[in-house]
């Protein structure tokens, strides 16, 4: 007969894990382009950041202000010329003709229309009331002559780059720049 010697369980020791360490908390979006499908993009993403419950915050610079500003919101453009994924079996020539950029701006809204996404400026109202902010970039906005009654109702303040950083402190941060 074999003697099996136990060695004594060990207490083990009380441990908080903590399950929200490493998990992602807030987004900031920079958005730097006016392009239709540039500011899609970034709306998409902070819409999508705050159904998912996550902070999202919204810095609009250069031109991506355009997406902010009350004239322009409504009637941004898709890029033709300088996009080789446009189409891709089309020569590049036509895609700088008159008028075209107007027809493709005008079918690409046509078949968001037809997904039911909503215009830039309800999209922003709806980041707004789902608790995003948003922010336009004061050496962008100074640059352009542009001053808050510019802006949508929506743009919480015209801020600096440091302030820009200071919104992505804490844990959990990421930064997404289009």
């Amino acid at each position: 007969m074999t003697d099996v010697m136990e060695k004594p369980v060990a207490k083990q020791a009380d441990v908080t894990v903590d399950k929200d360490k490493g998990k992602l908390k807030k987004v900031l979006i920079i958005c730097s382009k006016g392009k239709l499908e540039d500011v899609y993009a970034a709306l998409v993403m902070a819409n999508g950041a705050l159904m998912e419950g996550i902070e999202a915050k919204m810095f609009f610079t250069f031109f991506g202000l355009d997406a902010i500003t009350k004239k322009k919101a409504d009637h941004l453009h898709t890029a033709t010329v300088g996009n080789p994924n446009f189409v891709p079996e089309m020569p590049t020539i036509l895609a700088g003709l008159p008028g075209f950029e107007a027809f493709a701006s005008y079918m690409m809204k046509k078949e968001m229309d037809k997904l039911d996404m909503p215009h830039v400026t309800e999209f922003i109202q709806m980041i707004d009331a789902g608790g995003g902010e948003i922010y336009a970039c004061k050496l962008a906005a100074d640059m352009f002559h542009l001053k808050k009654e510019d802006f949508l109702d929506e743009v919480k303040e015209i801020i600096t780059v440091g302030d820009m950083y200071a919104l992505a402190e804490g844990e959990g941060t990421q930064i997404i720049f289009i």
